[in-house]
């Protein structure tokens, strides 16, 4: 088939669909957050329109849904990005595109696709929207539950370590909160890029599964003092760089232990609690504070950030990376997956399968 033929056939696919999927009566089971609260007392199972796409958006039917903190947050009111109740929440996703909107140029129907949805279309239903600039061609290393868990985390890592840190080869990395999504995801490329790990978990369980990561150095903070072990492990030198996807106590704990010329990622606050940084600390250590925000990337520097999913496609074909996903719920189960972020008690990361379950158990 011609390249002319085909397109006309994918546009003429895509109208059809589009024309079907939304303001004709037809619904999909979507979970919504219908006030802001405890996620399973806020969380309801409803019959909803599907959506349909607007200009550079697509329609992606839902293999998988990944779960993370700020699903947690958007369900408590917590996070600024939450649209007004009722939205269906679920950031991440891995589906296949079932439908594209006006000027959407780089993808076809049918293609499958990991990446971030948007706001109030979120992954936990069985059709999600997500601009086109959010979406990547997924790994085919990975089942749709693993891939739905892998965009994000490792795309911020990389852009905080690879991009805002600029780690080096033998470059001492300390990693807070090493066993969740993200922190995992920064020991891997920090290893990746050459460097020495010191991973900080707080359990024993979470010292076993980080241990399994291949970090030089696993402290577990709930036995063990950190800031002590760091300065001998150094020669009271400090580390060269410091990855914090947790911040409050960290943070400050970080500026004691980050070393001359050091480098420290504020990658998230997983603590929710905000410390200032203090001029003063800053200049008498000589030390380099760097906030890295996806989201910014997204939108200010799109190519870097196709680069950056080439090169960590890369890598996971190349074995250097492995999404720590410890737990696949099914969806009916969604509100209990962001109950237990909510309430901390998860390491790695949890998904929810989507298309495989949606017909089974979406009655809740």
């Amino acid at each position: 088939m011609s390249t002319e033929a085909s397109t006309t056939l994918t546009e003429t696919r895509t109208e059809t669909l589009t024309e079907t999927s939304g303001g004709t009566g037809r619904t999909m089971p979507a979970w919504r957050v219908t006030a802001a609260g405890e996620p399973a007392a806020v969380m309801r199972l409803e019959e909803v329109p599907v959506p349909s796409p607007g200009p550079g958006q697509v329609l992606v039917q839902v293999g998988a849904a990944g779960l993370g903190l700020t699903d947690a947050a958007l369900a408590q009111g917590l996070s600024l990005q939450a649209p007004p109740p009722p939205f269906t929440p679920g950031l991440e996703l891995c589906g296949e595109i079932v439908g594209v909107g006006a000027g959407v140029s780089q993808y076809r129907l049918g293609e499958r696709v990991v990446g971030q949805t948007t706001l109030p279309s979120g992954s936990l239903a069985q059709f999600a929207l997500a601009r086109d600039q959010d979406v990547f061609p997924a790994p085919t290393a990975l089942d749709d539950e693993p891939a739905a868990v892998f965009h994000i985390a490792y795309l911020t890592a990389w852009l905080g370590l690879y991009r805002r840190a600029s780690v080096h080869v033998g470059e001492w990395v300390l990693v807070y909160g090493a066993a969740g999504g993200l922190g995992s995801a920064a020991v891997q490329l920090a290893l990746a890029a050459g460097a020495k790990v010191v991973a900080v978990v707080g359990s024993e369980e979470k010292f076993k599964l980080v241990r399994g990561l291949g970090a030089q150095v696993v402290l577990d903070r709930s036995r063990q003092d950190v800031e002590a072990a760091v300065r001998e492990l150094t020669d009271g030198k400090g580390v060269q760089v410091v990855f914090d996807p947790v911040g409050g106590p960290t943070f400050e704990q970080a500026g004691r232990l980050v070393g001359f010329e050091g480098r420290i990622v504020v990658a998230g606050f997983a603590s929710q609690q905000a410390v200032p940084v203090a001029p003063e600390q800053v200049r008498a250590a000589n030390f380099t504070v760097l906030g890295v925000n996806s989201a910014l990337y997204r939108e200010r520097e799109p190519e870097l950030v196709q680069r950056a999913h080439a090169d960590l496609i890369a890598l996971l074909d190349a074995g250097a990376l492995r999404p720590q996903l410890t737990e696949t719920l099914p969806f009916g189960q969604a509100p209990l997956g962001i109950t237990r972020l909510a309430e901390m008690s998860t390491h790695g990361r949890l998904a929810v399968s989507v298309s495989s379950s949606v017909g089974d158990d979406a009655s809740g």
